[in-house]
């Protein structure tokens, strides 16, 4: 925790400006992490005063993600990329379901968590938790009826030739963990259109109609165009020493209220910088 003194009178987002970056003072009102005079303060043209004390703290106890939304039922988080959604067994190391179950805990020590779905570890964005067994059996039960839209930016390798499309066959998995395309199998469906492109890359905005293992990857694996990264399905370049897919939307109906609920998580700064110069 930081308690800065102001000298004179000026904008909170100048003053911020004095310590941090522009990105991170951003992040800062956003999550709430800036108090003045012990209150909390989200308004970057707020006029701060001769002898006002700024306090800067700490996000939700240096979490390894950002919580999107939170209420009693539900958790939202922007997961890393690199961060296993729930452990299958025998990994050991912390995943994004332990840490958001020690953080809950801190606060109610009877708190319990569950996971709704989930994401590859290298693919980064919006990830969802229910809190109790009801809510997280409604979702799960009725998935395909309450999730209504699942959206994600992909970085791929070249230019696709149809700038967009819908891609339809059906998914195997072998006994390696190995996605293909069968005859038989499940159905998956794939909505995809290219945003931006650069001299070796793309950037594609997806939409699942169903939502298989490894989907995404298999499927621009099959257009020739394996997504950066992804040697597993591939690709030959890793220029964000990382996978090049996130998770930016995912909306779905209450299975209680009805109420539609919609989640973003902004696209990582390493996917922005691959495509600056293009706008």
């Amino acid at each position: 925790m930081n308690n800065l003194t102001v000298k004179k009178e000026s904008i909170l987002f100048d003053f911020l400006l004095n310590y941090y970056n522009k990105k991170k003072v951003k992040t800062l009102l956003k999550y709430k992490q800036v108090q003045v005079n012990k209150q909390i303060i989200t308004q970057f043209d707020y006029l701060l005063k001769p002898g006002d004390v700024v306090t800067v703290t700490k996000n939700n106890q240096d979490l390894k993600f950002e919580i999107i939304y939170e209420d009693n039922q539900l958790i939202v988080i922007n997961k890393p990329a690199g961060l296993l959604s729930m452990s299958g067994g025998f990994e050991k190391e912390k995943t994004a379901y332990h840490i958001v179950s020690d953080y809950l805990k801190s606060k109610n020590k009877k708190a319990r968590v569950f996971i709704v779905h989930r994401l590859d570890r290298e693919t980064s964005g919006v990830l969802m938790f229910a809190k109790n067994e009801t809510i997280k059996n409604k979702l799960q039960n009725n998935w395909n009826k309450l999730v209504y839209k699942r959206g994600y930016l992909a970085i791929v390798e070249g230019h696709l030739q149809k700038k967009q499309g819908t891609i339809k066959n059906y998914l195997q998995e072998s006994k390696t963990q190995h996605v293909y395309i069968a005859k038989q199998g499940k159905l998956a469906i794939t909505n995809y259109q290219v945003l931006k492109e650069t001299k070796n890359n793309s950037l594609v905005e997806v939409y699942l109609d169903t939502g298989r293992k490894n989907q995404i990857r298999v499927h621009m694996q099959s257009l020739g165009h394996s997504i950066v990264g992804d040697k597993k399905y591939g690709a030959t370049t890793n220029p964000l020493k990382r996978m090049g897919l996130h998770a930016h939307v995912f909306a779905f109906r209450h299975p209680d209220t009805n109420q539609k609920m919609e989640f973003k998580a902004p696209i990582p700064d390493e996917f922005n910088q691959l495509f600056s110069s293009v706008k």
